[in-house]
Formats: structure tokens, C-alpha cells, sequence
């Protein structure tokens, strides 16, 4: 795999996450790279080189995406490093939980009170921000449920590599 690749693809992964999580371009650039990277995990130095960036600005990705949990830093006993790699787990969606849910309909609900004596027009977009996040509380842990077991099964089959195998 070429850097130019590398860095290609980083780029688009931190485009992606700016726009639809409000990441900092560097955090999901930082993302991307740890996906692709050999070794997989990498010293703060070895991820500003290959980046081209600043020791502070990875620091600081690596905070916030340490914050997320979708890495993890770690030290070997002896190194004055730290290391850093990507969290596979923590890249599984956490709009998932549903308690997010359950807690804007409550919200929107209580907007709702205040508006009781208001024309129904004016209710009805906080009326169906409610209806919205009941079916998703109740729906969003069975959707969970059934990717874990398709993605048991991929892994079982073969056509998923398992991250917890050990060959890495």
C-alpha cells in the first residue's frame, strides 16, 4: 500500500467523520490511518510523521478519540512511549443506545406541556420528534441485537475476521 493511498484514505475518513460527527478533520484523519497502519499500533512520533502533522495535534485527536473509546493507548513495561491504536469496538455505532432515546422523548414531551393549550400545528413537529424517538428506543436494541448475531455468524463463516484472533 502506498503513503499516497494512505493518506488518501485517511483524508476521506476525517472528511467523513467532520461532517457527520463534527470531529476535528486531524481526529478522523487520525481514525483512518489507525485502521489501515502496519504496525497497528503506533508512538504519537511514528503518527505525526506519517501524518505530516503537528505532535500536538495528534495528541489532541488522540485524546478525543480516546474520550469515545475508539482508541486506545497503552504502554509496554520499560517503553517512555505511549502506543496507539484503533478500538474495533468502539467504532460500533453508539446511536444504538436506546436510553438516548428514552431520554429526548421525555424532553420533547416536556416541551410538549408547555404547548397544551396551542394549536395542533404547532404541536405536531414535537409530537413526531416523540413518536421518533419511542420507535427508536424500542427498536435500536433489537437492530443491535440482530448485527451482533449476523456479525457472530460472518465471523463463524469466515467472511469476517475475528480482531480478537490474535494475528495481529
Amino acid at each position: 500500500m502506498s503513503i499516497d493511498g494512505e493518506l488518501i484514505f485517511a483524508d476521506h475518513i476525517g472528511r467523513f467523520y467532520a461532517r457527520e460527527h463534527g470531529f476535528p478533520p486531524m481526529a478522523g484523519r487520525l481514525l483512518g490511518y489507525l485502521m489501515i497502519c502496519d504496525p497497528p499500533q503506533q508512538t504519537i512520533d511514528e503518527l505525526g510523521e506519517a501524518l505530516m502533522a503537528s505532535r500536538s495535534a495528534i495528541t489532541g485527536a488522540v485524546k478525543l478519540l480516546e474520550g469515545y473509546g475508539i482508541v486506545l493507548r497503552s504502554r509496554t513495561v520499560g517503553e517512555r512511549v505511549d502506543r496507539v491504536k484503533a478500538n474495533p469496538a468502539g467504532l460500533e455505532p453508539r446511536n444504538f443506545d436506546s436510553r438516548t432515546f428514552k431520554e429526548q422523548a421525555a424532553l420533547f414531551r416536556e416541551g410538549l406541556a408547555l404547548l397544551s393549550d396551542t394549536a395542533p400545528a404547532r404541536r405536531a413537529p414535537l409530537e413526531e420528534l416523540a413518536a421518533l424517538a419511542d420507535f427508536l428506543d424500542e427498536r435500536l436494541p433489537q437492530v443491535l441485537a440482530e448485527w451482533r448475531e449476523r456479525r457472530a455468524a460472518l465471523r463463524a463463516s469466515g467472511e469476517l475476521s475475528d480482531p480478537d484472533d490474535g494475528s495481529l
